[in-house]
């Protein structure tokens, strides 16, 4: 299936833009957050396990286990305070 992937602040810059058109057979975000980092180079270092990352689908949180349905737009960016 086909989605498309956002990217946000530190995320975006580390990997080089900021958004792009994916096939994937990743089923949750957590399947396809592995598929991003086995790119390796800045995809493993920005997206890193062990590194905070949030992510949305279709612009509503969500945890790792959340479903990507087809033609879906995932967001993937640092966690971000306001004050």
């Amino acid at each position: 299936m086909t989605i498309h992937v956002r990217f946000f602040a530190a995320i975006r810059e580390a990997v080089g833009t900021p958004s792009l058109a994916l096939d994937t057979s990743a089923t949750t975000v957590a399947a396809l957050r592995d598929e991003l980092i086995a790119r390796g180079g800045p995809w493993a270092d920005a997206l890193a396990r062990g590194k905070a990352v949030r992510a949305s689908v279709n612009q509503a949180m969500v945890d790792e286990t959340a479903p990507l349905p087809a033609g879906a737009e995932v967001a993937f960016f640092p966690p971000v305070t306001g004050g």
